[in-house]
């Protein structure tokens, strides 16, 4: 087998998963080979990717047939999303057994209807984690408030979580504590740490979508320079992510973490998500190659993984310009963008996007089991 940068990029110590799932690449070999081939170590899912999944081609038509009667679209979805989510488990089983549980996982989402909900969210993530009923899967809860106290419930229970639509600095900071709570009280009930697993999905490309656009309309407003525009334009994703890493150095050191690391407990390693490239002006691997360092994930989406494999170049950067980054938004405040009120919207917004794609993709499988039935 042939190296490749993804294979440099493994090396640099950043796993590698894939965001996307659908069955025909369970069965057709697909998955296998990019384990094989391609230094794949997990995958996650959410709403969006079952969506589209569900609306192309025939491949769930014999299941959905199959079902009951009786079972809502809801009941459907879940038949459908666990067996698929059960299998790459079994893909990945060999992986997380070598890794001895570093990776090797598969994401399977909460309903995004529950983000505010944290009794909601933790009876929903036990009822996945047991309809998959594999030690490599994760549970997905969103990174609210009551997702942050959902996370250190399901921690204390022995459940492996992905805490995904982290856009702030200050909202990863509580996610980890609640990830170092809830080991603690697994801890003091006599419980296993060293087989709880956890990742903090940070969302990348996003934020450069909404700040540029912001940048954008100072400068046709006349308020900056075309000049000031390309020289901040394109910037604040991988600043914001570089805060989010170092945060993560500090908070998993010292005298608090040491006692939870001697009982085995894992590091919550950063999860970058959204690392396709949305602008095309951008590199298409920027979001790869300018945060590449030890204990981190990337999900990258099929046409990201292929373009890394293609002519990504490897170096460690997340924990460069950190300067630079911290500069950079006191720049954007004193041009009124405050990043606060960025992230805050692009969460609101990226519930409100997986909520849509949910609504769609129930109303999806009604529309196809009624066709089946017909």
């Amino acid at each position: 087998m042939s190296q490749t940068p993804l294979h440099a990029l493994h090396a640099a110590g950043q796993s590698i998963w894939l965001d996307y799932i659908d069955r025909t690449m369970l069965g057709n070999g697909e998955l296998a080979r990019r384990i094989a081939d391609d230094a794949l170590t997990g995958m996650t899912s959410n709403p969006t990717i079952f969506e589209k999944a569900l609306a192309t081609g025939t491949a769930y038509d014999a299941q959905l047939k199959a079902a009951p009667a009786s079972m809502d679209a809801w009941g459907r979805f879940e038949l459908v999303e666990t067996e698929d989510v059960r299998n790459a488990c079994d893909a990945f089983e060999a992986t997380y057994r070598a890794s001895k549980g570093l990776d090797g996982y598969v994401s399977i989402e909460v309903s995004p209807g529950s983000a505010h909900d944290a009794a909601a969210t933790i009876e929903e993530a036990h009822r996945l984690w047991k309809a998959v009923a594999r030690p490599n899967v994760m549970i997905k809860v969103p990174g609210t408030p009551d997702g942050c106290v959902a996370l250190r419930r399901l921690i204390a229970d022995g459940l492996n979580v992905n805490v995904t639509l982290l856009f702030a600095v200050a909202a990863h900071d509580r996610v980890i504590e609640a990830y170092l709570a809830g080991l603690e009280d697994r801890a003091a009930a006599g419980g296993d740490l060293s087989h709880v697993a956890s990742v903090a999905s940070f969302f990348v490309s996003r934020v450069d979508n909404a700040i540029d656009a912001r940048l954008e309309a100072l400068a046709k407003a006349g308020t900056i320079t075309a000049e000031r525009l390309a020289a901040l334009r394109g910037r604040a994703a991988v600043a914001n992510a570089r805060r989010a890493y170092r945060l993560f150095r500090e908070r998993f050191s010292g005298p608090r973490w040491a006692a939870l690391a001697a009982k085995g407990a894992q590091l919550q390693r950063p999860l970058w998500a959204s690392t396709s490239t949305k602008n095309p002006a951008y590199r298409d691997v920027l979001y790869v190659e300018q945060l590449i360092g030890p204990d981190t994930v990337n999900t990258m989406p099929p046409a990201t993984l292929e373009a890394y494999r293609d002519h990504g170049i490897t170096a460690r950067t997340v924990d460069t310009g950190l300067a630079e980054a911290d500069a950079l938004f006191e720049e954007l405040a004193t041009l009124g963008i405050a990043l606060d009120a960025v992230t805050d919207q692009l969460l609101a917004e990226g519930l409100a996007s997986f909520q849509k794609s949910f609504d769609t993709l129930i109303a999806g499988i009604e529309q196809k089991t009624a066709a089946l039935a017909g």
